[in-house]
This record gives structure tokens, C-alpha cells and sequence, in this order.
């Protein structure tokens, strides 16, 4: 299901966590997403899976690929495909911007939310460079030494009082 932040008024519908495990996350940008009746009904629901999503710049319109929305379950014959293309809404300099950057500099664009602001449903992506296996690794061993040390913070706070 979909979590709610209130503080904002954002409702995250769905988290790509895997992006920043896989990929190095350089530049955001938040994009609107074009979405048939069904679909917005499936994604209110929480029934988006965005771990392969991806996004490609082509014939001067950006796309998300690979972004799974499962079928409405009161949808008739009119019922959505739930792995079709979908567009995205960005103007026409992030498009340059982002088309550019995948070209010369071989990054990919990764669709790392979606979510709900202003009663519209956006997609957050991310222009990303691929991890080796030792960039992982060595993600890994600062998030345990950064655990290491809260644990042995909290351990010492312990002690005083």
C-alpha cells in the first residue's frame, strides 16, 4: 500500500529502493505522467512496481519503460496493458538535457518514485551511472560501519543516565 507524508503533501505510491543500491544517483528531476483512468485507479490502490523502470529519450519525447502498474480489479474490457510505455511530461530543455547526457556520457535515467502531489500523479527519475560489484561493496561496508557507530553512540548514551 501507498504511505502517506504529511508534511509535505506527498503520498509516495511506489519506491525503486534498488536504484540507489545498483546505480550512483547524479541528477533529479520531478516529471508528470501520462496515465489512462485505470491506471490511476491501480496506482491510488498501490499497485505499482518500479524496480526495472527506466526512462529513454526518443523522437524529441521522453518515456518510462519497464514500470509495472497492475490491472484495476473493477476494470472492464477497457482495462489498461500494465506494462506499456508510458509518457512523460518535462519541458523541452530537460529533454535536451537529459538526451545529451545519456548520449555522450553513457548514463542511463532511472525512475526512482511515484507519487502523489497536488492530487497529480508524478515520477521522480534520476540520471544515474552504473555501480561495479566493489562500488557495492564499499557502500555496504559505510552503511554497516556508519550502523557500527550509532549502535556504540547509543551504548555509551546509555551508560551516563
Amino acid at each position: 500500500m501507498a504511505t502517506p507524508k504529511s508534511d509535505s503533501g506527498i503520498k509516495i505510491i511506489a519506491d525503486n529502493r534498488q536504484a540507489g543500491y545498483n546505480y550512483f544517483l547524479l541528477d533529479r528531476w520531478e516529471a508528470g505522467v501520462v496515465l489512462s483512468g485505470t491506471e490511476v485507479k491501480a496506482a491510488r490502490g498501490g499497485k505499482v512496481q518500479l524496480k526495472d523502470a527506466f526512462a529513454e529519450v526518443r523522437d524529441n519525447e521522453c518515456w518510462v519503460v519497464n514500470a509495472h502498474i497492475s490491472e484495476y480489479s473493477h476494470g472492464n474490457l477497457a482495462n489498461h496493458v500494465p506494462m506499456r510505455k508510458r509518457k512523460l511530461l518535462l519541458h523541452r530543455r530537460e529533454i535536451d538535457k537529459l538526451r545529451s547526457q545519456t548520449r555522450e556520457k553513457g548514463l542511463s535515467i532511472i525512475v526512482t518514485k511515484m507519487y502523489f502531489k497536488g492530487g497529480k500523479i508524478k515520477v521522480e527519475i534520476a540520471l544515474a551511472k552504473g555501480k561495479k560489484l566493489h562500488d557495492k561493496r564499499d557502500t555496504e561496508r559505510t552503511r554497516e560501519q556508519n550502523n557500527e557507530a550509532r549502535a556504540a553512540m547509543k551504548e555509551s548514551q546509555k551508560g551516563r543516565t
